[in-house]
């Protein structure tokens, strides 16, 4: 009887191990994504020093200007610009994965959880190639040869790679988090100074101070369509504020999104795709009805050749096109074509988000402005102010400059004049370049730059980077448990350093509330509902939570 018995539990534990073993087998090759190109055929150069932070290799270069942003220049076939981005840009590329990373690692402490979330997303991404472009998937492919092999843990560079671009929208997609809360706009005819087209917007991506120190803008010359300028991180050849040298500008705006089964067209590629080959609204539109996202998205289209400025809306099931048959273009987090402004989603988030207030307040300045210049525009861009000139305190999500943006950009599409934020955030200088003298020598325009904003040599900035950073320590603690004690020293200072926002009352709510200390909690959630909050639902969330500690 106990030799059968140990047949059988031998028998089914054989089975497991096969079963396992099948399982692991099927996922392995059912995830596994296989390079564009014969690893053999991937071209190596001599990168050349040419000065302090400044590279060369044959016609393409990699600098740093005065101003602390980087610039590069890339030409020739996707094999040949994603090896030579790769080697130029080795040491920022490897700097930014690690702050990735680390970053990543913060928002998510357990090892449990990155392992599985890192088979989440292998299997979400499973199909990703299939939805790319055979030009990205090369020259990406060549770029992901100077990744480091440190982060192999999670997954081969090429592999890590297509993931980091499909980031934004997993991200955006499964948490909803809308992690680029941005607003821009788009004024011709009455409401520019000159009448021609001026665009601007906010990338507010907050992936911590360190992922937006080293952001580059990339002036490509492709062997096929236009070339184009635009504003990212290293290693990522995807779009998300530029524009090409026909004068037509993509930016990107973050929509509420349902939650999608599986990837599609990673948004940042869909807008690559347009700029590097739409001369105008039409083609623009043709190419975003042609590709599938999973992800909810507003694309701000500028044209020259149009002189105006459309809206398309996507989601993963529709294709809009939001025309305001005005001068004026506005848009945030919501959707206002036929198509989708009903949708109960958008109504929802009109209702709960900060996005309505974000959209009326822009409206609120430009015509303060009007007509508008691009002085005008770096001044809109800086605001932060709420709605009539309040003062609600610094980096409240209802704010035009909520002091977190990666970058911010102005367009003069038909005169190919673009000016890029320095850092930090919105506050530094605004330099310019001129498009229509893309050319090996290209440089910015000191003579177009605006200065940085004066409010950078005040105490109240000084304040406001004690105030981040005991927002994040604060974060981190909540999020990871990292141990965290705050004196009463400390408390005060970081009440005072942003005293009339919500933000730090809430988050002290949040730590006494881990602390059990229920009686600090609820005065420091009842001072939080004091001030002006980001929107309902947050309003909701701190009742709640004040319900919960109050006797």
């Amino acid at each position: 009887m106990k030799s059968r018995f140990l047949r059988v539990i031998f028998s089914l534990t054989i089975a497991v191990l096969l079963l396992t073993f099948g399982f692991t087998a099927w996922f392995s090759y059912r995830i596994r994504i296989p390079d564009p190109v014969s690893p053999d055929s991937l071209p190596h150069y001599e990168r050349i020093q040419t000065g302090p932070d400044e590279y060369r290799i044959g016609n393409n270069w990699l600098r740093k200007n005065e101003f602390g942003l980087w610039e590069m220049y890339l030409e020739g076939s996707p094999l040949e610009r994603g090896a030579i981005y790769g080697q130029l840009a080795e040491e920022l590329i490897r700097e930014q994965e690690e702050v990735f990373v680390a970053q990543l690692r913060n928002m998510i402490p357990s090892e449990a959880l990155l392992k599985w979330l890192k088979y989440f997303v292998s299997w979400f991404n499973r199909d990703i190639a299939d939805y790319i472009q055979e030009e990205n998937l090369i020259e990406i492919y060549g770029i992901s040869w100077s990744f480091s092999n440190d982060f192999d843990y999670i997954g081969t560079p090429y592999y890590r790679v297509l993931n980091y671009h499909a980031a934004h929208d997993i991200g955006h997609a499964l948490t909803d988090l809308n992690m680029v809360g941005c607003t821009s706009f788009a004024v011709t005819g009455e409401y520019s100074a000159d009448s021609s087209l001026l665009i601007g917007r906010n990338f507010d991506f907050d992936m911590g101070e360190q992922f937006a120190q080293n952001k580059i803008i990339l002036f490509l010359k492709p062997d096929r369509g236009y070339a184009f300028a635009s504003v990212s991180w290293a290693g990522f050849t995807g779009v998300v504020s530029g524009m090409n040298e026909k004068g037509l500008t993509v930016t990107l705006n973050a929509a509420k999104s349902d939650i999608p089964t599986k990837a599609k067209t990673p948004i940042s590629l869909l807008a690559r795709e347009i700029l590097q080959y739409a001369a105008n609204i039409e083609e623009a539109v043709a190419i975003a009805r042609q590709r599938e996202t999973f992800v909810s998205e507003s694309l701000l289209i500028g044209s020259a050749a149009d002189q105006k400025a459309i809206v398309i809306e996507k989601t993963p099931t529709k294709t809009d096109v939001y025309d305001s048959g005005t001068a004026l273009t506005v848009c945030s987090n919501h959707y206002q074509g036929r198509a989708l402004a009903k949708d109960p989603a958008n109504l929802d988030n009109i209702e709960n988000s900060d996005s309505w207030y974000r959209f009326t307040r822009m409206n609120q300045l430009i015509g303060r402005h009007q007509p508008l210049g691009p002085k005008d525009g770096v001044a809109i861009l800086r605001n932060y102010l709420g709605m009539d000139d309040k003062f609600i305190g610094y980096g409240n999500p209802k704010l035009i400059n909520q002091f977190l943006a990666h970058h911010s950009i102005l367009f003069q599409p038909e005169k190919r004049l673009f000016w890029v934020s320095a850092n930090p955030y919105a506050l530094g200088a605004y330099v310019g370049y001129d498009l229509a003298r893309l050319d090996g020598n290209f440089r910015a325009d000191s003579s177009l730059t605006f200065a940085p904003d004066p409010f950078l040599n005040t105490t109240e900035f000084l304040d406001f980077g004690y105030f981040r950073q005991m927002q994040r320590n604060i974060t981190a603690h909540l999020m990871t448990g990292r141990p965290l004690e705050i004196t009463e020293d400390e408390i005060a200072r970081f009440v005072a350093s942003n005293p009339e926002s919500y933000q730090p009352y809430y988050l002290l709510g949040e730590y006494f509330f881990k602390q059990k200390n229920n009686a600090k909690a609820a005065a420091y959630y009842e001072m939080a509902l004091s001030r002006e909050l980001p929107s309902k639902k947050d309003e909701t969330q701190i009742r709640q939570k004040l319900k919960e500690v109050q006797p």
